[in-house]
């Protein structure tokens, strides 16, 4: 059962904001009470936080799919729905964010570091806070914005000072065991370490992390076997230290034809060329393993290696190794350069950014914004002073003016927003803007649409009110008549 995970494709998606309210307050002998509709709830984010007491991406692994708390809509009383709850995703030190591209997203080192992943959705405004002078009573709200979606890919890179790298059962788990108080999983076969397994040195004044890198094989670099998945935690590591096997059984190998080996696919993975280099000759203390460090130490040194003779277990070279590994590493931390505080720069937009850009694609004009964009999801097309009120914040934005100035002439096709969520119509630059267009609540003198009942009712009131006329007009002449004939002078009847 696999109980190690460094790499996992997660989906993640934030809550949407709640839709704003379209009320009035009603209250006896207050017939005129004004809007009171409440505001949306802002949805629930998705944000990835270090946690140094998780060490793997297993919980990931199995359940692949995430997602935020939605907000509450808003209600009449003005008040407002509830916001939706953040979900907050626990990862290990060393997790590197990428989206399905490959882009590095964000870098998660040190614990308690956060990124947002998903961003939840704004709450939609209730029609209260559209109240204006001109607009006293609006007969609509906002919708809640969706809340942001994506796929990303997890990846651990463990972080360490010192990562021991070598062949499979070259005992660098054995090493790890006695030069810190790690008790990672020994035995005598090959891919015994599956997962990297860290911990803490003590040399002198010095403490540093040291890494048991699993295995590698050749052709590692190219992913053959679990190599990727291995030299991934090497990255972050200040000092590498080769764990050659002196007492090797199997054919065809030695020390020397090792180490070649091994940088052959740190060179190829690349990026490894500038970290500092030590060689633990390992198992010293079996038949024969001295009599090869003795044959292989002059030509590692004559390649400009630091050679250290040890044994896991008689202990042997133990504490030179330590001491070397944390002068290199004293040195590094010294020549790394010191980390200022963010500087928070403001940079304002300049006062005649539109805030906009129109394209013509195919014949259609293209309108991409932040504004536009979010004007568009924010607003009930099946309300007609809403998408009123939709046309007079983009003529305030000054996108008629521009379509004007690209050549876009009446009856023209304009979309606004990504082709995956757009919105298309025709553009009619005659058409009137502000709130002296309204006609009652919810309607817009612009967007008059059919309305089968409401035509049917007006019918009906026209027949009646003629036909009452008719008879008071008859009413009217009968009434006439007779006073006529009662005065004997009824020619004119």
């Amino acid at each position: 059962m696999t109980t190690f995970v460094d790499r996992v494709e997660l989906h993640v998606a934030a809550g949407n904001g709640g839709h704003g309210c379209a009320s009035v307050h009603r209250e006896k002998f207050k017939p005129l009470g004004g809007p009171d509709g409440g505001n949306g709830g802002e949805g629930g984010s998705v944000i990835l936080t270090v946690d140094a007491q998780i060490t793997t991406l297993l919980e990931y692994h199995h359940s692949p799919k995430r997602k935020a708390t939605n907000g509450k809509p808003g209600a009449g009383g003005n008040r407002t729905g509830a916001d939706g709850e953040d979900l907050v995703l626990l990862v290990p030190d060393g997790t590197v964010v990428l989206d399905r591209k490959g882009n590095v997203l964000a870098d998660l080192v040190g614990h308690g570091t956060s990124f947002v992943a998903a961003q939840g959705g704004r709450g939609g405004l209730g029609n209260a806070a559209l109240a204006s002078a001109r607009r006293k009573a609006p007969g609509f709200a906002l919708l809640g914005e969706p809340g942001e979606a994506r796929d990303i890919v997890m990846e651990l890179k463990s972080v360490a000072d010192v990562a021991l790298v070598g062949y499979p059962s070259a005992g660098k788990s054995s090493l790890i065991s006695v030069l810190s108080a790690a008790k990672p999983k020994i035995a005598d076969y090959p891919f015994t370490t599956l997962i990297p397994n860290l911990g803490v040195v003590t040399a002198g004044d010095t403490v540093y992390t040291i890494a048991d890198v699993p295995g590698l094989i050749p052709g590692a670099s190219q992913g053959r076997g679990l190599g990727l998945e291995f030299l991934r935690h090497v990255e972050r590591c200040s000092v590498l230290v080769h764990v050659l096997d002196c007492a090797t059984l199997e054919p065809g190998r030695d020390p020397l034809s090792d180490l070649e080996t091994i940088e052959a696919e740190l060179s190829e993975y690349g990026g490894l060329d500038d970290r500092p280099r030590l060689v633990a000759l390992n198992k010293v203390d079996v038949p024969d393993g001295q009599d090869i460090a003795d044959l292989t130490r002059a030509s590692l040194e004559e390649r400009g290696y630091q050679v250290f003779e040890v044994s896991a277990a008689s202990r042997k070279g133990l504490r030179e190794l330590s001491f070397a590994v944390a002068k290199i590493v004293a040195e590094a931390r010294a020549a790394k350069p010191v980390e200022e505080s963010t500087r928070i720069v403001l940079r304002p937009k300049a006062v005649d950014d539109a805030g906009f850009t129109i394209t013509e694609e195919d014949g259609a004009y293209r309108i991409r914004g932040v504004k536009p964009e979010r004007w568009v999801r924010q607003t009930d097309f099946a309300n007609d002073e809403a998408v009123g009120y939709l046309a007079d914040r983009l003529a305030r934005l000054g996108v008629e003016q521009e379509l004007w100035k690209v050549g876009a002439h009446e009856g023209d096709t304009v979309i606004i927003g990504p082709d995956e969520n757009a919105v298309v119509f025709d553009w009619e630059p005659t058409m009137a803007a502000g709130a002296e267009m309204l006609g009652r609540r919810g309607e817009d003198h612009r967007f008059e649409s059919p309305r089968p009942a409401v035509d049917r009712r007006r019918e009906k009131q026209k027949g009646r009110d003629a036909a009452e006329a008719e008879f008071l007009a008859f009413e009217a002449l009968s009434s006439g008549r007779q006073a006529a004939i009662d005065e004997g002078d009824d020619e004119d009847y």
